[in-house]
């Protein structure tokens, strides 16, 4: 049993904001997640559009299966059932609907592994890497991550989820374009669907959980042949 690292509340609390700081270089800035194609066809132009967008991804697309695989990984590593772990890492890895969804969990989750692993160490999530080798999914390596450093799961979970969607609002402020008050306005109306979708993580069953947003598949396929891009996903 991989027992969890002895981590006092304020180094607990140091580590998640390291992890989640937009300085953490995962590369999170250069992805929108299918968000440079709804604007190119005129779908977002509001900061309006934009919160909807986010708001889906975080309740009925990606954002609702990262959260429970999160969970997952969060568990399996607090409790060092490495069984677990590997089955939550090799589901992360099969459940993207595009090619540029794929990418954008993977080469972050891959990042943030490396940087982690060499900033704030733990053998749990060096083993991890070992037996999933670039194969670790963004929420996976997150929250591994977090569970192996006895960082609680609950602000963990929220705090992945609203970077997720603060990267978001970026890549909008950047593309529709927006002022950044806007984009911070967004990030405001943004914070109920995050409780929301960290709540319904806690208690989502991996063997039933779905999404139900294929236009954001669509317009990530779409993303790939795009004729001008800013950005990788």
């Amino acid at each position: 049993m991989m027992a969890m690292t002895i981590t006092t509340e304020a180094a607990a609390l140091y580590r998640l904001l390291a992890w989640l700081s937009p300085a953490y270089p995962v590369g999170a800035y250069t992805y929108s997640h299918g968000l440079e194609t709804a604007v190119e066809d005129g779908s977002i132009t509001t900061r309006a559009g934009l919160v909807d967008y986010i708001a889906t991804v975080l309740t009925a697309g990606a954002g609702r299966i990262d959260g429970a695989l999160l969970t997952a990984a969060w568990r399996a590593a607090a409790t060092g059932d490495a069984a677990a772990l590997d089955e939550a890492a090799q589901l992360a890895a099969a459940w993207r609907g595009t090619a540029e969804t794929a990418l954008e969990s993977m080469a972050q989750g891959t990042a943030f592994t490396s940087v982690t692993l060499s900033a704030w160490p733990h053998p749990g999530l060096a083993a991890l890497a070992a037996r999933h080798p670039r194969r670790l999914a963004h929420p996976i390596a997150f929250g591994a991550a977090a569970g192996f450093h006895a960082i609680p799961l609950r602000p963990a979970l929220a705090g992945w989820l609203a970077g997720f969607a603060a990267n978001l609002v970026s890549a909008g402020v950047r593309l529709v374009p927006l002022g950044q008050t806007d984009g911070q306005i967004a990030t405001a109306a943004l914070h109920p669907m995050v409780e929301a979708a960290a709540d319904a993580a806690l208690t989502a069953d991996l063997d039933r959980i779905g999404t139900a947003a294929p236009m954001l598949d669509l317009l990530s396929m779409r993303h790939e042949t795009q004729y001008t891009r800013l950005f990788r996903s």
